[in-house]
């Protein structure tokens, strides 16, 4: 038995009869074509609402070995800001170090000072490389400062085994025993004996008797030694014994001169007597300390000869607005 055909019927206002509705071949390919686009584009909607919710096997890989990625990069940066702060410390020591203990400048800790900043810009990258460019960058810089610092510390052992030596050729000492002299005048301005003006006395009169000993207040080698030596007019009799790294020490207006220039000698050397040659207004020893070239206050060079009492009582007379001997 055939398969009944259905059929669609319209009712006809006109002959107010039911009639059936003849569907033509292109009406029906039309309307076949509109469903099928309608499900193809149903279909699309429906896969893409799908991915974008339900994440592959690949994607989930993919995002956990991310999230790893930005785990590790954040504990990494945990301990370069660790391993940054104890450097920062290192750092600090050294320049104490350098300033204080070895009297030096200190190194430049600043890594751009040795090699060309990382200048990559990061706008168009993710939050992913932004963060291992960082962390790059830090790391390089870390590096630079270690080696920086390596090189600052091998020199600083270098000079710490000079420094024996160092101290050595530091005036430490009184150029006369203390219980054979007193301190008349100190360093500054003062009125001098002679010319009748005040003006910097460069060092520190000390007063003793006629051919008391004077003595080298550190290691090093006579420079000048003789009496009116060119170059230092109104000294009189006059030793410049030179000790290195810097120092320089001069004792003036004596009587003799028991060095030659060239001589070697050691702290606590004889190197002359006191006496009275010069522009001078008696019998006294001047005494200076130069440093780089400049003339310093030598009352800051008495440690190794003076308990605290008496290094105030010698601080005390040599600041008193007086006039000098020479």
């Amino acid at each position: 038995m055939s398969k009944k055909q259905r059929h669609t019927y319209k009712f006809n206002p006109h002959t107010l009869r039911y009639e059936r509705v003849i569907v033509s071949l292109r009406e029906r390919v039309k309307k076949f074509s509109f469903s099928m686009l309608l499900g193809i584009v149903t279909g699309v909607i429906i896969v893409v609402v799908v991915m974008q919710a339900i994440e592959t096997p690949k994607e989930r890989a993919i995002n956990a070995e991310m999230q790893q990625y930005r785990q590790e990069s954040r504990q990494m940066a945990s301990r370069l800001e660790r391993a940054e702060k104890v450097l920062n410390d290192i750092e600090e020591r050294d320049d104490n170090l350098y300033r204080i203990i070895m009297e030096s400048e200190p190194v430049s800790h600043d890594p751009s000072s040795y090699r060309l900043a990382d200048r990559t810009t990061d706008s168009n990258a993710n939050e992913t490389t932004r963060l291992m460019r960082k962390t790059s960058r830090r790391i390089d810089d870390l590096t630079t400062r270690l080696y920086v610092e390596s090189r600052s510390i091998d020199e600083l052992f270098a000079m710490a085994l000079d420094k024996g030596e160092r101290m050595r050729c530091m005036p430490a000492i009184m150029p006369i025993a203390k219980n054979k002299c007193k301190v008349v005048s100190g360093f500054g301005m003062r009125m001098h004996p002679i010319l009748k003006y005040r003006r910097l006395h460069s060092g520190i009169d000390f007063t003793a008797r006629q051919d008391t000993p004077i003595y080298a207040t550190a290691d090093g080698t006579v420079e000048v030694a003789g009496k009116n030596v060119a170059g230092y007019s109104g000294y009189g009799t006059v030793v410049v014994i030179n000790h290195g790294y810097g120092f320089k020490t001069l004792y003036a207006h004596m009587h003799t001169a028991k060095v030659h220039a060239g001589q070697k000698v050691q702290r606590g050397t004889q190197i002359g007597t006191v006496g009275n040659s010069g522009l001078s207004s008696g019998t006294h020893l001047h005494y200076e300390v130069i440093q780089n070239g400049k003339k310093i206050d030598p009352i800051y060079f008495f440690f190794n000869d003076l308990t605290a009492d008496e290094y105030e009582e010698v601080l005390e007379l040599a600041r008193r607005e007086n006039q000098s001997m020479s």
